[in-house]
C-alpha cells in the first residue's frame, strides 16, 4: 500500500512522464460494483438507492458518459450478509474488473469493506455508511466517504433538542444492535452529557437487528416515562418499532427522536404523529427548503417519484452524491492531465478535497482522511394533510464542518469535550 508521501510522488512523477509513454486509454466502459441492501428488512432503504444509481447512470450515459465512456453498474446484495458481500465484492474487483466501487449502507460493513479496498487497490467510495470509526481508526488511499459521518449527524440532532426543547430532564433509547446502533448513541449521549451535564438515561435498549417485536422495550419504556425516547434504527427496524410504539400510545407519552426518520417518513404515513424530531443524515429532504423550486432538484425529485412511485429518500439522495463526485472527480482529473484518461492514482488525487454538489448544500471532501463534510437538516413532524404521510417544520440546517470531528482527532474525546455554551456558538440556519 503507498502511503500518502509515496502516493505523491508516484502522480508526480506520472505527471512529468513523456506524453503517450504515460497516457491511459480510454476504457470500453467504466465498470461500477454497488453494495446496497436488496433483500431484509433494510431494502426498503436500499432498494431505493439502487433505483437511483440505475436512473444516474442512465442519465450520464444518455449525456454520452464520462469524457465518452459509458458506465456499467454491477449490484451486490448486502442483505445476503458479511461474508457473501466481501465474496461477492473480490469477485468484481478480481474477475470483473470493477473500475471503482460503491460500498456501503452498513456500518459493520464499511470497516470490513475499507482494508479489503486496500488490499485490492480499488478505489472504494463509502456512499452512505454512518460509522465514523473508518477514518478515526484507520488511513486510506483508495476509501473516500461523500457524505457525513455519525458524529455531525447525531451533534446536530442534540443541538436542535436542547434548542428547541431544553428542559427535559430524562431520555432513553432503543437502538439495533450492531455497529451503526452502538456507536451513534455513544456519540450521541456523550455529547448529550457535555452539553446538558444533568440528564440522566433511564434506559438503554439494543434489540437485534432485524427484530420483528418491541412488546418488551415498549412496555418498559412506558413504565419509566423518560421525557425523551431517542431511536438511530432505520429502515424496517425503525418503522416496526415506530407502528408499534404509536399502537401502545408511546409516541403520545414521550418526546420521539428519529434522527434517520426522514428515509421513512412515507412509510409510516399517518403512524408518526405531530411533533417528533426528525434528521436527514445530511440536509436531505424532498422538501429542501434552499433546494424546492431550482429547476435540477424540482425535476429529479419528479422523475424519481414518476419512475419508483415514492419520494426520494436520503439514501437516494446520498447515491447521487456518490454519482455527482465521481463526475467531479474525473473532471478535475483529466483537467489536471491534460485531457487524458486518469489512472487510479491522478483520480485518487482529483478526489482529496474535492468540492461537488449533489441535491443539497454542496459537500466537501477532506484531503487530510477522505472524510465528507456535509450540511445538517432537522425538523419537526406535522401532519398538514397536504401529503399521506408526516412532513417537516420548524427545520433548522447545520454547517457542516462546524460539526465534524477534527481531522486525526477521536469523535468521542472531541465531543466529550464540548461545553453547554456550544449550543449558543452554533446558529443553523432556520426555517418555519
Amino acid at each position: 500500500m503507498l502511503t500518502r508521501t509515496l502516493l505523491s510522488a508516484t502522480i508526480l512523477a506520472t505527471a512529468l512522464g513523456t506524453g503517450a509513454a504515460q497516457a491511459q486509454d480510454k476504457p470500453d466502459a467504466l465498470k461500477i460494483g454497488v453494495a446496497t441492501f436488496l433483500t431484509g428488512p433494510a431494502s426498503v432503504f436500499g432498494v431505493p438507492a439502487r433505483d437511483a444509481a440505475q436512473m444516474l447512470a442512465e442519465e450520464i450515459n444518455a449525456e454520452g458518459g464520462i469524457a465518452g465512456v459509458p458506465l456499467e453498474i454491477s449490484f451486490i446484495d448486502e442483505g445476503a450478509g458479511g461474508e457473501a458481500l466481501t465474496t461477492e465484492y473480490r469477485r468484481l474487483v478480481e474477475e470483473e474488473g470493477a473500475d471503482i466501487m460503491f460500498s456501503g449502507i452498513s456500518s459493520g460493513n464499511c470497516m470490513q469493506i475499507a482494508p479489503l479496498a486496500e488490499d485490492l487497490e480499488v478505489i472504494n467510495i463509502m456512499w452512505d455508511c454512518g460509522t465514523q470509526r473508518v477514518f478515526e481508526e484507520g488511513d486510506y488511499d483508495y476509501v473516500f466517504r461523500t457524505q457525513s459521518h455519525a458524529t455531525a449527524e447525531m451533534l446536530a440532532v442534540v443541538l436542535y433538542l436542547l434548542k428547541t426543547q431544553p428542559d427535559f430532564e430524562t431520555i432513553a433509547v432503543v437502538n439495533q444492535d450492531y455497529a451503526w446502533g452502538r456507536d451513534s448513541w455513544d456519540i450521541f449521549s456523550t455529547a448529550l452529557k457535555a452539553m446538558k451535564p444533568d440528564v440522566e438515561v433511564v434506559g438503554e435498549f439494543f434489540p437485534a437487528f432485524g427484530a420483528p417485536d418491541f412488546s418488551t422495550e415498549i412496555s418498559r419504556l412506558s413504565a419509566t416515562r423518560p421525557d425523551v425516547i431517542l431511536s438511530t434504527s432505520w429502515g424496517g427496524d425503525l418503522n416496526t418499532f415506530v407502528q408499534q410504539a404509536a399502537q401502545r400510545g408511546l409516541t403520545q407519552q414521550s418526546q420521539f427522536v428519529l434522527p434517520l426518520a426522514e428515509s421513512s417518513l412515507e412509510a409510516l404515513g399517518p403512524a408518526l404523529p405531530d411533533g417528533v424530531i426528525v434528521g436527514g443524515r445530511g440536509d436531505h429532504y424532498f422538501a429542501h427548503p434552499e433546494m424546492v423550486g431550482t429547476e435540477r432538484f424540482d425535476s429529479f425529485v419528479s422523475s424519481f417519484k414518476e419512475e419508483t412511485g415514492a419520494y426520494p429518500i436520503y439514501s437516494v439522495f446520498h447515491m447521487v452524491q456518490a454519482f455527482e463526485a465521481l463526475k467531479a472527480a474525473y473532471a478535475e482529473a483529466m483537467e489536471e492531465n491534460g485531457g487524458s484518461w486518469p489512472n487510479d492514482q491522478e483520480l485518487i488525487a482529483a478526489y482529496e478535497g474535492l468540492e461537488f454538489q449533489g441535491m443539497g448544500r454542496p459537500v466537501t471532501i477532506r484531503e487530510g482522511d477522505h472524510q465528507g463534510v456535509e450540511a445538517q437538516l432537522i425538523g419537526t413532524t406535522v401532519q398538514s394533510g397536504d401529503y399521506p404521510f408526516a412532513t417537516l417544520e420548524n427545520m433548522m440546517i447545520f454547517d457542516g464542518a462546524e460539526l465534524t470531528t477534527p481531522v486525526g482527532e477521536s469523535s468521542i474525546d472531541w465531543v466529550g469535550a464540548l461545553s453547554p455554551d456550544f449550543v449558543e456558538k452554533i446558529e443553523p440556519t432556520t426555517f418555519d
